[in-house]
């Protein structure tokens, strides 16, 4: 949750120094992190890694927070089962005394989408204001934005344009946040927005907590700047191949 501001364990900075590895060749435009110290230190281990993103700025937001469990933070998951329990209630769907709703997790989600919607667009209308200056992406290497999982991971890649996505990319944004707040950014995606899913993807698989450091890729577009109808298209979830 939120109230324990735990650093990651010994295993925790191993983990990030994987994902750190595994993403080490792609070159972020901006990150962005909750602000809890578990996940700066996570977003701090991933770009030190990187070839390209060692010296970029690390952008903190309490948006990106874990849920808030009030009463049952600090106490072991079985707590909050039997909390739940207690109430005829089942996890996660179960809020204790002083926490967060999934409405309201889903809110802050919602809000923090909006805003990257938003950033992006700004940044083509930049582009687009030079007068004469080349597009961000046009005469680059394509190479900045390759993605280890594209070749192995799924159908959505392909279904997107994702091998021409490297040279289209407005931004290429990381984001580091939390298993339970990213499950509940992930069911907005699907629920609200029609996001495409991998083929092979199971509704177990869609509903589960990320492990630690798991990647998820998305491709949002933006059609003319309409930012009331996002196409979003999850080329990968919770990828765990570098652990």
């Amino acid at each position: 949750g939120q109230g324990v501001d735990e650093p990651l364990s010994a295993t925790g900075f191993r983990q990030a120094d994987a994902a750190g590895s595994f993403l080490s060749n792609v070159k972020f435009t901006h990150v962005f992190s909750s602000d809890l110290l578990r996940a700066k230190q996570t977003a701090a281990a991933i770009l030190g890694k990187n070839r390209f993103c060692k010296d970029m700025e690390i952008k903190y937001d309490a948006r990106l927070r874990e849920r808030k469990y009030g009463v049952a933070e600090g106490k072991p998951l079985a707590d909050l089962k039997a909390m739940a329990k207690d109430a005829g209630e089942q996890c996660p769907s179960f809020t204790p005394s002083g926490g967060e709703t999934l409405d309201e997790v889903r809110e802050r989600a919602r809000d923090f989408f909006e805003f990257l919607c938003q950033l992006a667009v700004e940044l083509e209308q930049k582009e687009h204001d030079k007068a004469g200056a080349p597009g961000r992406s046009s005469g680059t290497s394509g190479e900045q934005f390759v993605f280890p999982w594209t070749n192995h991971c799924s159908e959505a890649e392909t279904s997107s344009e994702g091998g021409r996505s490297s040279t289209v990319l407005d931004a290429n944004i990381l984001v580091v946040s939390h298993g339970a707040y990213m499950r509940n950014w992930i069911g907005y995606f699907v629920s609200d927005l029609n996001c495409t899913l991998p083929e092979n993807l199971t509704k177990s698989q869609l509903s589960s907590v990320s492990p630690n450091t798991g990647v998820s890729h998305f491709i949002i577009k933006l059609e003319n700047g309409n930012l009331l109808k996002p196409k979003i298209t999850c080329v990968c979830l919770n990828q765990d191949s570098h652990l």
